[in-house]
């Protein structure tokens, strides 16, 4: 049940901070926070700042002191000591070699070309590389800064799902690294072949992992086991084939021998037709990166055969593992080519698993190749809602507002809080799911979204609408930001499958690299970096949004108010309507007497007006409406800050809408509300205050206070109520002069006020009432 208080700023003989927007379970409510003097830092929150600002991040200048634990995650999901409650996963790493690069684990530090094992690495020995694997992934530590992937699948499900691991190896494979790599992206066969003579460049990382494993363990190992994960030695081509590619080098030409084919450091290198192989390789996005990076595979899911079984490299992250399981578990890929022509914005960016959500971690996505991994890709994000509702990780019947466009314009607009998705439990709310009614009516076409726009189109075909929560906390402490994360998914694994809406559409114009001449590099138009500031959130001045609509499907989404509850939990109110509907019940608004508040240490007067819900309510998530409150000012010894421009309130509800006039040179102001059903918009109602009149109100209630507090002697509160009502008769009859010298008075009188916080208080009173 939804509680608004309607509280009144006041001072009762205290000095206060300026006042702040605090969270009843659903709506506003303005309360004054009861400290004994004004907070003068300058971090000190001003009620004019924004009620939710921007907070996205670099995700290259995180670190892991940027993680945050989610409150009353159990200890036992990160140590295993626990199972889910659904299943419990048994997965097998095999880890394996090649007869030209061991296991860098094995190795000095920066044995390899690329930097690797990095400074400070202490080698292992060959039998103890297995017991490194399993620590690493399973059992909290230095190297994985106590987190596990038993924990990732445990948060994302609220205990349903647990995974257990085994590791066994290293088995040298029967050939070089670059013989089961370089076929990924790159020629291997023909006159333009990478492969270097005598070498088989297509031989198969599973066909022969297989026959070690098997050898070593028996035929029917596999059925031990629920997944397989693969690690090779070295590295992946999808953390390398840029850092040691076009952000290493400036052309393909100026790639050194070292970086090339086993030899290059020592004359020409040839391919099977006799033609030297260069020194860089065609990679999968652009034209080439060094041979060496090319070299490496690029991590892949296979849920055939007799085991669902990934590859990763030593350089992986756990979130590699994290994303190659999903797929596993029967779940597709829902990301693009960043460097495509033409040109697809990113699918879903660093907000999903599915997505870049593979690359968050601390240092960002280009510190991934890094062994022992250090973070970059070393914590994904959560699923998003829509992945987990596909992979059963909580109740979709009960968490998830299930509705569908045809039922948003028969019942009215639909009203909730929904928590942040890293707190998936069945007492909280995890979103809504729209359902297109009739399928997607977009038309990329018709929103111009063409010509060197169309970059932006989301190619249509969507089934719903999802809303959810996003904060970074836990498994997403290392997404770009907080907010409400809203996007248009399908039921069906056709990637785009989730698209997520961006508040901020336009390029972001951020610099991925700088060149080796100099030359900035921007992130593409399709990097998943362009959704950084993805994010809705609540109020104004927050360099987002609070509202979408999407004309072509009808809707309209609101983000009402950011809410931080007392689990520490953040939690957002949140609305959709029907463009089309409003459902049958009847809509209605009143505005009531509203009050003043001096706030800022005397340089505010915070306005507080009682809107109050005047319809009928509908069933359930239906009971509430939206309020669009436009607020002017005439008046120029005041500026307004406006925190929110749409309210929420259910039936009979009444929430206070805040409105902050700092005073330049006081005086005379006027103040025009108009508070309108976003429902019905002929439901509509204007009151016109006077700031004077407000402010004066206020004086004299908060002199009464403390009289009734005891903070001022008989004498002294004679005095000053006298000097009061002089300025207040004074500014009726327009005597700017006399108004000023009655405030004097009660400046030259503060020395008669014993009680240090009513001293404050009338001085702030006094400096909010000052004429010029």
């Amino acid at each position: 049940m939804r509680t608004h208080g309607g509280a009144r700023l006041r001072r009762l003989g205290r000095a206060l901070r300026p006042a702040v927007l605090v969270t009843g379970a659903l709506g506003l409510s303005l309360v004054a926070p009861t400290s004994m003097a004004v907070d003068t830092t300058d971090d000190a929150p001003s009620v004019h700042d924004p009620v939710d600002p921007g907070d996205w991040v670099n995700p290259d200048d995180t670190t892991w002191d940027d993680y945050r634990a989610v409150p009353g995650r159990p200890s036992e999901w990160v140590d295993g000591t626990v199972t889910g409650t659904e299943r419990h996963f048994k997965a097998a790493v095999v880890l394996v070699d090649f007869t030209d690069q061991p296991m860098l684990l094995t190795q000095q530090a920066g044995a390899h070309v690329f930097g690797n094992p990095q400074a400070g690495w202490e080698p292992i020995e060959r039998d103890e590389v297995a017991d490194w694997w399993e620590d690493y992934l399973g059992t909290p530590n230095e190297y994985n800064n106590n987190h596990t992937i038993n924990e990732y699948w445990m948060e994302n499900s609220n205990g349903r799902y647990s995974v257990e691991i085994d590791a066994f190896g290293p088995y040298q494979l029967p050939g070089k690294l670059h013989e089961y790599g370089l076929s990924g992206y790159a020629p291997v066969t023909g006159p333009n072949s990478v492969c270097p003579a005598g070498d088989t460049c297509n031989k198969n990382i599973r066909t022969d992992g297989f026959a070690a494993w098997y050898a070593d363990q028996g035929p029917t190992i596999y059925q031990d086991y629920d997944v397989l994960f693969w690690v090779t030695a070295g590295h992946d081509e999808s953390g390398t084939w840029q850092e040691f590619g076009e952000m290493k080098f400036q052309t393909k030409e100026d790639v050194p021998a070292e970086y090339g084919p086993p030899g290059a450091t020592e004359g020409p290198v040839y391919n099977a037709f006799g033609n030297e192989i260069p020194n860089w390789s065609p990679t999968r996005y652009v034209e080439w990166t060094s041979w060496a990076a090319a070299a490496n595979h690029w991590p892949n899911a296979q849920s055939g055969g007799v085991i669902p079984n990934s590859t990763q490299a030593e350089s992986s992250g756990q979130s590699i593992f994290q994303h190659e399981m999903s797929h596993l578990l029967g779940i597709a890929d829902n990301y693009n080519n960043p460097f495509a022509v033409p040109t697809v914005r990113t699918y879903s960016g660093h907000w999903d698993m599915l997505s870049r959500g593979t690359f968050n971690g601390p240092g960002g996505t280009h510190q991934r190749w890094k062994i022992p991994n250090e973070g970059a890709s070393g914590m994904g994000s959560q699923f998003s809602l829509r992945n987990k509702m596909r992979l059963n990780m909580l109740d979709a019947a009960t968490q998830v507002v299930n509705l569908t466009r045809d039922q948003l314009t028969a019942q009215g607009v639909a009203r909730a809080t929904v928590s942040a998705r890293s707190v998936n439990r069945p007492d909280r709310l995890a979103g809504f799911n729209v359902a297109l009614s009739g399928g997607d009516l977009s038309n990329c076409t018709a929103e111009g979204l063409v010509g060197d726009r169309a970059w932006l189109c989301d190619r249509g075909g969507y089934n719903n609408y999802t809303i959810e929560v996003v904060d970074r906390v836990g498994m997403d402490s290392f997404v770009p930001s907080s907010g409400v994360h809203l996007a248009k998914t399908k039921n069906q694994d056709r990637a785009p499958f989730i698209w997520t809406i961006d508040a901020n559409p336009e390029d972001i114009n951020w610099v991925d690299f700088v060149r080796p001449n100099g030359d900035r590099a921007m992130v593409t138009l399709g990097d998943p970096r362009q959704l950084q500031d993805a994010m809705f959130r609540a109020g104004t001045g927050s360099g987002s949004l609070y509202e979408y609509v999407d004309e072509a499907n009808r809707l309209h989404f609101y983000v009402l108010e950011r809410i931080v509850d007392d689990e520490g939990v953040l939690t957002y109110d949140v609305a959709v309507r029907s463009l089309d509907g409003s459902g049958p019940q009847a809509r209605g608004v009143s505005v009531g007497g509203s009050t003043a508040a001096v706030t800022e240490g005397g340089t505010t007067a915070s306005i507080s007006v009682p809107v109050s819900n005047t319809g009928a309510a509908g069933a359930g998530v239906h009971d509430s409406d939206v309020y669009r409150v436009e607020a002017t000012l005439d008046g120029a010894g005041w500026t307004m800050t406006q925190p929110y421009e749409v309210v929420a309130a259910a039936a009979g509800e009444t929430v206070s809408v805040p409105l902050h006039l700092a005073r330049t040179t006081g005086g005379k102001g006027t103040l025009t509300v108009t508070v309108t059903s976003e429902s019905d918009p002929s439901k509509s109602e204007t009151v016109v205050l006077d700031v004077q009149t407000l402010v004066l109100a206020e004086a004299q209630s908060v002199l009464a206070g403390l009289v009734a507090d005891g903070a001022l002697d008989r004498g002294v509160a004679q005095s000053m109520q006298a000097f009061l009502d002089q300025v207040e008769d004074a500014i009726a009859k327009g005597k700017t002069k006399q108004a000023e010298q009655a405030l004097d008075r009660m400046v030259s009188n503060l020395s008669r006020v014993r009680d240090e916080a009513a001293r404050q208080t009338i001085t702030e009173l006094v400096a909010i009432l000052r004429q010029g």
